[in-house]
């Protein structure tokens, strides 16, 4: 049981460094939950919900710990490698296969939503407390 326990701990670290590693790679440079929080407030309307894509996202982990920082759902697709799928979209938009960007649209599907599971303050205190650690790591770098 303890090598389990080891392990469930470890895919959580892996999970959570990547995560913000993600989100901030310099101090100047916001993390991916305040750009999204920075988008919202020059928008003027709360963020309703995170559409995710890419390998990352396969990560139900990661995606939960996304739906707990940010505060929001987060939304994971059937498909999650667009990338290449939104450029044979666009391409058969310009081909005339489709009529326009609501036939496009009617072909995403969600696989599954994460909803923020964590109090806001505790969320708000992980996300602190990061920011002080990279902080505290490029003034031990100088």
């Amino acid at each position: 049981q303890g090598g389990f326990t080891w392990m469930l701990h470890e895919d959580y670290a892996a999970a959570e460094r990547l995560l913000r590693q993600g989100m901030a790679i310099l101090a100047e440079r916001p993390s991916g939950a305040e750009l999204a929080l920075a988008m919202q407030a020059d928008c003027g309307r709360p963020l309703a919900e995170l559409r995710v894509d890419g390998g990352a996202a396969a990560n139900g982990l990661l995606m939960q710990f996304q739906a707990d920082l940010l505060g929001v759902p987060v939304v994971r697709p059937r498909i999650l490698e667009t990338t290449a799928l939104g450029a044979a979209y666009l391409a058969g938009l310009a081909a005339g296969v489709w009529k326009n960007r609501g036939e496009i649209a009617a072909h995403w599907a969600q696989e599954q939503a994460f909803a923020p599971s964590q109090p806001r303050a505790a969320a708000e205190a992980r996300l602190a407390q990061w920011q002080r650690a990279v902080r505290c790591t490029l003034t031990f770098a100088e």
